[in-house]
């Protein structure tokens, strides 16, 4: 499987309760910080449900 680069680009101020929840179980939380996770379905939900935060490169 591949290694996926998640960044976070914008801010989770005004994002539902989910969503930042998403956002710490990915270790992310405050703008441009960045974790390397392997890919699997269940990282790729999480990625979808907060694509509109996150920039998500292969690395």
């Amino acid at each position: 499987m591949a290694v996926l680069k998640i960044t976070q680009v914008r801010s989770q101020i005004g994002s539902t309760e989910k969503q930042k929840a998403t956002l710490k179980s990915l270790k992310l939380g405050k703008i441009n910080r960045t974790t390397e996770r392997e890919e699997n379905s269940a990282l790729n939900g999480m990625i979808k449900a907060v694509s509109h935060l996150v920039k998500v490169e292969a690395v």
